[in-house]
């Protein structure tokens, strides 16, 4: 029974590593460019919560795109606590390029980010002709100047309505040097990015931190009213653009990154829980299948290596390592040692359990608290 077991776990992961749209190489990444011929217009939303210690670097450095086409900058304050509003006027702007809108309170239905991000687009649909385009992005995502000229020549070169970005994450302290690069290599499992691209393909991923949508494109689903109660609001967004007969494109940046720090383990579980159950569509059956799976291709592998016999052990050991080494250009890209791989089945079995501690909470009724806000009432 065993060696049947360790047989279909490297079946799993002999499927994984050749026909799973190829997840483990990453996604493609796009070089610094000029602004397109005709730079058409661009309205950028900023949706922000207590994002004081951010917002004026973030402000600052979309402010100073390198872009020849009409730009705006909109920041919606969403109730913030900590004089992220009062901070974000302060930002000097010489080019009269930003607005800054204090929220108006969250109507029954919508989830609290979304509803910011929709009174940013609203407002942004003002400032755009109907061939112009939206960036969405996030308070806490800095941004080299030629970022939007080099999104804006993407989407004009493919004739995307979508071109979004894994945008490079912090990676300083232990906690994020373990279990952030398993965070975009767990992503690009769910969403691999080739499949995201492909018109044959149903899967679409998009990554919040960089999404340039087309106004036609948003026009076309229904504006953000359209996934207003969405927790997992960029996938969601992806998923209905594709829908409509949308063309996307998911890769990773070189030219934005992340300033978000997550300290220790702590923070890293929380920003999973908040959406892993969510992600099951809150279905204990999926959660059922979820722990199965990731225990057969994850768990079961390493400790057949480790306590298994013969020929079980063998192939126990040859799948870890098939494993371990899906993972290597993931390290390469965070500039972390290769060994780092080897204790990955321990973080696949971190974000299991995360995942397990979101469903409890959720049907406890307790829920996680994100920018002091519950995610067990946001959509109510």
């Amino acid at each position: 029974m065993l060696f049947g077991s360790a047989l279909t776990s490297l079946g799993a992961w002999i499927y994984l590593s050749l026909f799973h749209g190829k997840f483990w190489q990453g996604g493609p990444t796009l070089k610094a460019g000029s602004s397109p011929p005709c730079a058409p217009d661009v309205a950028i939303v900023v949706p922000a919560r207590d994002e004081a210690e951010s917002i004026q670097s973030c402000l600052t450095s979309l402010l100073q795109q390198d872009y020849d086409g009409k730009l705006s900058v909109i920041l919606v304050d969403d109730n913030s606590t900590d004089g992220t509003g009062d901070l974000a006027r302060a930002v000097p702007d010489p080019h009269n390029r930003l607005i800054v809108l204090t929220g108006a309170p969250r109507p029954p239905g919508w989830s609290g980010k979304l509803w910011a991000v929709n009174q940013g687009a609203q407002k942004a649909l003002n400032h755009i002709g109907p061939y112009g385009y939206i960036l969405f992005t996030d308070a806490d995502i800095m941004h080299a100047p030629q970022h939007l000229a080099t999104l804006l020549a993407k989407a004009r070169e493919d004739d995307l309505d979508m071109v979004s970005e894994m945008v490079a994450l912090n990676c300083e302290s232990s906690a994020e040097r373990f279990l952030v690069p398993a965070f975009v290599y767990f992503f690009a499992m769910l969403y691999p990015f080739a499949w995201t691209a492909s018109e044959r393909s149903r899967i679409a991923g998009a990554a919040g931190g960089t999404i340039l949508l087309r106004r036609r494109a948003l026009e076309r689903i229904g504006g953000i009213e359209a996934i207003r109660g969405a927790l997992i609001d960029d996938c969601t967004l992806a998923a209905h653009v594709k829908r409509s007969g949308g063309r996307l494109y998911l890769g990773h940046s070189e030219l934005a990154w992340s300033v978000r720090p997550y300290r220790g383990a702590k923070d890293i579980w929380e920003m999973i829980a908040r959406t892993a159950y969510v992600q099951l569509r809150q279905s204990p059956l999926l959660l059922l299948a979820t722990i199965l799976g990731m225990t057969l291709i994850w768990l079961l592998p390493v400790g057949l290596a480790l306590f298994g016999k013969g020929r079980t052990r063998k192939v126990g050991l040859l799948t870890y390592l098939v494993s371990c080494a899906t993972f290597l250009p993931t390290l390469k890209r965070f500039g972390l040692p290769l060994w780092r791989a080897l204790p990955l089945p321990f973080v696949a079995a971190f974000y299991m359990a995360a995942t397990v501690g979101s469903a409890i909470d959720h049907h406890r009724g307790v829920g996680v608290r994100w920018k002091n806000r519950s995610y067990t009432d946001e959509a109510s």
